[in-house]
């Protein structure tokens, strides 16, 4: 969860998260202007103009993942904090990722529920 979508937050997450030297495909946000002199590849497309795809720069997967997420949310939670959003969002993460091996997914939560917890948790 970011407070803004002003460029410094922006750079900082992906600084934060994002190895240099990554590749980032955006729309034309301004506060992703100035990412490449951060040392990013950094590809964009112009949605305002009904442009979705560039060459290999879309942000259709992303888009489609966050579509995904907020149903889930609707559908199953109706309202999430923004506190806990991290572990919604984690869990549809591993669930969204495993999506097309769902007998690998159980038996990897499985597997999870039965490793040791360091204490406190």
């Amino acid at each position: 969860v970011i407070p803004n979508t002003t460029a410094d937050v922006f750079e900082t997450a992906i600084k934060t998260n994002v190895e240099k030297g990554s590749r980032l495909s955006t729309d034309e946000h301004m506060s992703y202007r100035h990412i490449s002199k951060a040392g990013y590849e950094h590809g964009t497309v112009t949605h305002s103009a009904k442009e979705y795809v560039r060459g290999d720069t879309h942000t259709n997967s992303v888009e489609g993942y966050w579509s995904r997420l907020k149903n889930s949310i609707k559908g199953t939670h109706v309202h999430i904090s923004e506190r806990h959003a991290w572990k919604y969002i984690s869990e549809f993460s591993y669930r969204y990722n495993m999506r097309k091996h769902p007998a690998a997914m159980f038996d990897r939560m499985i597997l999870a529920v039965s490793l040791p917890r360091l204490a406190g948790d």
